[in-house]
């Protein structure tokens, strides 16, 4: 006999409600506990939807192995996915912004040297995209694959919509890429609320660390761009 699938087995519940242990003392003010909770779920729901991102720009960096025009159109729709969910961070900052000061007082001190800026998934985001001075193995990956097969990224800039999915690609990336980099200044903005210039759990310079990671991707996108306007701009005047 087969078992039947519920809800909560399916999304195994019992296992994932117990996942939220707070540090706070037992003996500690209620809204305390609850606020460390909050706390914990942030960071939890937030290393999901890193997994999910992860795994969708893995796929992503496949189909641009082959730049098949059905890999490109399913590629499109991964990288405004991964905007959304880069969106949907961002808004799980501004939730944090409910968390009273003096509850995270009482609780910070039980982290040890526990920070987000331990985050593997996190960095390996950083490595995928890249930053404003580093190029990401994304954009990398799609660079090659318009070389592979002789296509040129600066000439599908340049065409805007007329080179169909290609400037689609590019149109998803630069929305990727702006996702990315609201989260990471929203991020600033909620560590410089909470604890100011003071360091950070793991030992960082707290707002200054994350400040430097602040960074735009795709530098050279945004240049082409440039050049595109710019020209567009001389020929009307």
């Amino acid at each position: 006999m087969r078992t039947e699938v519920t809800y909560a087995a399916y999304l195994r519940l019992d296992d994932l409600l117990k996942l939220q242990e707070p540090r706070t003392p037992d003996d500690a003010d209620l809204t305390t506990v609850l606020s460390e909770q909050f706390f914990i779920v942030s960071h939890q729901t937030c290393e999901l939807w890193l997994k999910q991102i992860l795994g969708d720009l893995a796929a992503v960096e496949g189909n641009f192995l082959t730049m098949t025009t059905a890999g490109l159109e399913r590629s499109i729709d991964l990288l405004y996915r991964v905007s959304e969910l880069l969106r949907l961070l961002h808004e799980q900052l501004m939730a944090l912004e409910r968390l009273p000061l003096e509850d995270f007082v009482q609780f910070r001190q039980y982290l040890g040297t526990a920070s987000g800026a331990q985050s593997s998934q996190s960095h390996e985001l950083e490595r995928v995209l890249g930053s404003a001075r580093h190029s990401g193995s994304l954009f990398l990956a799609f660079r090659a694959g318009l070389e592979r097969i002789g296509a040129d990224l600066e000439e599908i800039v340049a065409a805007g919509v007329e080179a169909g999915s290609f400037h689609r690609v590019v149109e998803a990336m630069l929305s990727v890429g702006n996702g990315y980099f609201q989260w990471k200044i929203g991020h600033v903005g909620l560590v410089t609320k909470m604890i100011g210039e003071q360091r950070g759990t793991a030992g960082t310079s707290g707002t200054a660390h994350l400040m430097d990671r602040a960074t735009m991707p795709f530098t050279e996108l945004h240049d082409l761009r440039g050049k595109v306007h710019e020209r567009r701009r001389q020929q009307g005047g």
